[in-house]
């Protein structure tokens, strides 16, 4: 009876709440080269693209000099190495699993449902993240933002998790918080819901093009293993009043 084969989650904003630390790891790159600090919402605004871009907004802010003209620079490369430092401190210090995350995860592989992770984060802070949350054996396969050699929302990493486990599109979900994702599945021809709980740029996850916004977790286990009539296709996004992580 379940509505899907395989789900795909995004990680940050989706699975684990790592604002607070990025954004302690990114001050702390700032007050370095004492540049005013930035609040979370402000950096969780930067976040989805990978750390590369998150810093490259940080740094074109601090410094005012533009961001086409800081890529690929010193200052940037030296940037990555201390943010490198700062984050190692600060990965697991104040981010955590969304209420009713790891359940539903368990939910699931004991429903037979392949999940896989796809993520913009770069390998070497996903892994920490996911050991740090003992994600590393709950999913199936993990593919970050320097895996392959493009990210989301190219759908390279997505179709390869639906060939690895043989699983048509119309039976893939894929389970984010922002517009990057709803077009990452869009591009893979799979299902999008989102969850209202994450970093989509400052925008309204209603207005990310999902075929559905789902409220939590637990809404999410009852839809995939509840009745498969009610949750295998496409419906339309379903704005909601609150965006509490729960």
């Amino acid at each position: 009876m379940r509505a899907f084969d395989l789900v795909v989650y995004d990680l940050d904003g989706t699975l684990v709440e790592t604002a607070p630390e990025i954004a302690d790891a990114v001050n702390d790159v700032l007050r370095h080269y004492g540049w005013p600090r930035a609040d979370e919402e402000q950096v969780a605004r930067w976040i989805g693209h990978g750390t590369a871009a998150l810093l490259l907004q940080a740094v074109a802010r601090g410094s005012g000099v533009d961001p086409e003209q800081l890529r690929d620079s010193d200052q940037m490369r030296e940037a990555m190495r201390l943010y490198d430092g700062f984050y190692d401190v600060r990965c697991g210090t104040r981010s955590r699993l969304y209420a009713g995350a790891r359940m539903t995860l368990a939910a699931f592989r004991a429903g037979g449902i392949k999940q896989v992770i796809v993520t913009n984060k770069e390998a070497r802070y996903t892994d920490r993240v996911l050991a740090i949350h003992a994600l590393d054996t709950a999913v199936d396969r993990t593919i970050s933002g320097d895996s392959l050699s493009t990210k989301k929302p190219d759908p390279a990493g997505v179709l390869a998790c639906l060939d690895e486990f043989s699983v048509p599109p119309e039976r893939a979900l894929f389970v984010g918080d922002s517009s990057i994702d709803a077009a990452t599945a869009r591009n893979a021809g799979i299902t999008a819901w989102l969850l209202p709980h994450g970093y989509n740029m400052g925008e309204p996850v209603a207005q990310a093009g999902a075929d559905r916004v789902i409220a939590d977790f637990p809404e999410l286990q009852a839809l995939v293993l509840g009745s498969s009539g009610s949750a295998a296709g496409p419906g339309p996004a379903n704005p909601l009043a609150s965006t509490e992580a729960g």
